[in-house]
């Protein structure tokens, strides 16, 4: 038999909520999708509501065939796979548009739904932030509205739609709520999901080219957030280490395997007093973390110091994490470089940035010692005309010449990369460390908020028994950067000259309200993992909690909520009590011996028992009379007590 391909506008009162329930569920990934997708999502919606409007017939199965190949090949193309949170999402979004044209009844409608389940799920898989949770709601409110309506009334309005949909989610969230908060919490996912094949990412890159960090310093997103246990040191103390870049190839730098061996690795040895804080760092995709320098000690699992003294984890920082460390700001390493360390630190590749090279030897040779030198290298960039700013003119081959001699203008990494090559060409072992300095306080929560424009590139350098030393070029042009930190600074104007613009006082305000909040979400929901649950399950009188404790918990207490809604949703459903009249009625028709007929009156039951003889004509009359009194007339207790001695003198 063949199937219909026309439509007869049945589904034209629901179809708009199904299609409003899909584009909800859509809007988070609408900026993770390709342009096509959005298009085509867009297109199916217009064209599928256009066949119901007009009771058009419905695309072909071969037209529909070809389409869904087509983007089937379309995401492969664009994503070079299939799987992932990024390629699935694209995948189940196109599929939900090309199911539209072939949506025919209800239960074509129901599967619509599913998928926008499915796809608001997915968009948590992406990150979990604040808005995370009002988004869930919504949708799923929205969701169920759309999937009460294909069984409402006609006569129901949309504000009721929404009220019992909203109420149904109450009844539910308490069961969600017990289970959140006992289901034992693992320290490891069962599995790892792919994020966005293909897509960049923000973050400090393994990689320095004159440009690079300035990019990210144009960037206002968290990096992490830091919560100190006493004093916030001061922010020309605040330099978050990183990356360690040792390689030059006359423009780029890059760093050596952090695992390569340690033939290049020193020791550290802390002076001072211990700073201890605790890290929440945002996704990176990167397996770097980030730590006060120097880095002493820390919580997070499979993390190892590198070569450089970099922090770097067995896996990628695919998910936000916390860890607590220990840090000292005062340090000093092993006093030993060794004969190829030395050469490795002093490495420049042949006939690169000549210019430099020939001024640093002769600097050199007028300093007369290491020390020396090195301030009349900092005092050069202070005293000459030389330029912070954030876009600086493009530099091309021999970098580090063109601009120490011709733009000279330029932002942290190439004053990083210019001292580190200056130092280089007069053998002074040197290298550049990437991360990020100083960062914002927030007032209202008490913790640092250090964000990608706090990117820094700084430099560290060889001094004979004294070992690595941090230098700062940056600080010699530009002392506002250090001192208060790019986010600061910005703030109180001093930024205007390098292109940062400060945001109004309200502005600035709403910002760290909103970024105490995110932290508290961060810290009560997203950080609510193994070591929290324990906690809170001890301050639940459980001793010694376990998988097995918290699993029958769980258990108890949803079997316990599933009854007390049951009670709830029976008491609200119950049918209401018969009244006095109708039960002393139901006697009367127990005592004839016969029954009643369906929608049978009163009147014609009694004509009917009349007939049979069986009870007296003059009694079945009265009692008729007093329940027609009772039932139907005025609240009268003189009717139900004439109705009462009438059943009552029938034996």
């Amino acid at each position: 038999m063949i199937q219909a391909r026309g439509t007869d506008g049945s589904l034209l009162s629901s179809l708009p909520w199904t299609m409003t329930a899909l584009a909800v569920s859509i809007v988070p990934h609408l900026p993770y999708l390709p342009i096509w997708i959005s298009i085509a999502l867009f297109g199916c919606t217009i064209w599928r509501y256009v066949i119901e409007k007009r009771r058009r017939s419905l695309p072909s199965v071969w037209l529909r065939g070809l389409l869904a190949l087509a983007c089937f090949l379309g995401v492969l193309v664009t994503y070079s796979t299939v799987s992932g949170v990024g390629p699935g999402s694209a995948l189940l979004a196109i599929m939900a548009a090309l199911k539209l044209l072939e949506t025919r009844k209800r239960r074509d409608q129901f599967v619509l739904l599913f998928i926008s389940i499915f796809l608001v799920m997915s968009a948590l898989l992406r990150e979990q932030y604040l808005w995370s949770f009002p988004y869930l709601v919504v949708s799923i409110i929205v969701i169920m509205a759309a999937w009460l309506r294909m069984s409402a009334a006609h006569d129901e309005t949309a504000r009721q739609t929404f009220s019992t949909g909203g109420r149904l989610l109450l009844y539910a969230a308490p069961l969600a709520v017990a289970m959140w908060i006992f289901f034992p919490r693992i320290a490891i996912p069962f599995w790892t999901v792919p994020i966005d094949t293909g897509t960049a990412t923000t973050g400090i890159s393994d990689s320095m080219s004159p440009g690079d960090v300035s990019k990210l310093s144009q960037s206002d997103a968290v990096a992490f957030r830091v919560k100190f246990e006493d004093t916030i040191p001061a922010a020309r103390d605040r330099y978050w280490r990183g990356l360690v870049l040792t390689v030059f190839n006359g423009r780029t730098w890059s760093m050596n395997d952090p695992f390569a061996g340690s033939r290049v690795h020193e020791t550290v040895t802390e002076k001072g007093d211990p700073i201890k804080y605790q890290v929440t760092l945002e996704p990176t995709h990167q397996p770097y973390v980030f730590a006060l320098d120097m880095p002493w000690s820390w919580t997070l699992e499979r993390t190892f110091m590198g070569p450089q003294q970099q922090l770097v984890s067995a896996r990628p920082i695919d998910q936000r994490v916390a860890y607590d460390a220990v840090s000292y700001t005062g340090f000093s390493t092993n006093a030993d470089l060794g004969n190829y360390a030395r050469s490795w630190y002093q490495r420049l590749p042949d006939a690169s940035n000549p210019r430099t090279q020939r001024v640093a030897k002769e600097m050199r040779s007028a300093a007369g010692s290491d020390n020396a030198y090195i301030e009349a290298v900092l005092r050069k960039f202070n005293t000459e005309e030389y330029f912070y700013t954030l876009e600086p003119p493009p530099l091309g081959n021999n970098s580090v010449d063109r601009f120490l001699f011709d733009t000279r203008r330029g932002f942290c990494e190439h004053y990083a990369s210019a001292f580190a090559v200056m130092m280089r060409a007069a053998d002074i072992p040197a290298r550049i460390v990437l991360g990020y300095q100083g960062g914002e306080v927030n007032s209202m929560a008490g913790h640092l908020i250090v964000r990608q424009s706090d990117a820094h590139a700084w430099n560290e350098v060889w001094i004979e028994g004294r070992g690595w030393y941090r230098i700062d070029p940056t600080a010699a042009v530009a002392p506002d950067r250090i001192d208060l930190g790019a986010s600061d600074a910005a703030f109180q104007g001093v930024g205007a000259a390098w292109g940062l613009s400060a945001p109004s006082q309200f502005l600035h305000q709403l910002s760290m309200t909103l970024d105490a909040l995110d932290a508290k979400w961060n810290d009560w929901v997203l950080g609510y993992g193994p070591d929290k649950q324990n906690d809170f399950m001890q301050r639940l009188g459980m001793h010694d909690p376990d998988w097995q404790k918290m699993m029958l918990t769980m258990i108890g207490l949803i079997v316990g909520l599933i009854g007390l809604i049951s009670v709830l949703l029976a008491l609200r459903y119950r049918p209401p009590a018969k009244d006095r009249a109708a039960i002393l009625f139901r006697r009367f028709i127990k005592k004839t011996g016969l029954e009643p007929g369906t929608g049978e009156t009163a009147k014609r039951f009694a004509r009917r028992a009349m007939q049979t003889g069986t009870l007296p004509a003059e009694s079945v009359e009265s009692i008729t009379a007093a329940y027609h009194d009772a039932r139907y007339g005025p609240t009268d207790e003189f009717a139900i007590a004439r109705l009462k001695r009438a059943v009552g003198t029938m034996g």
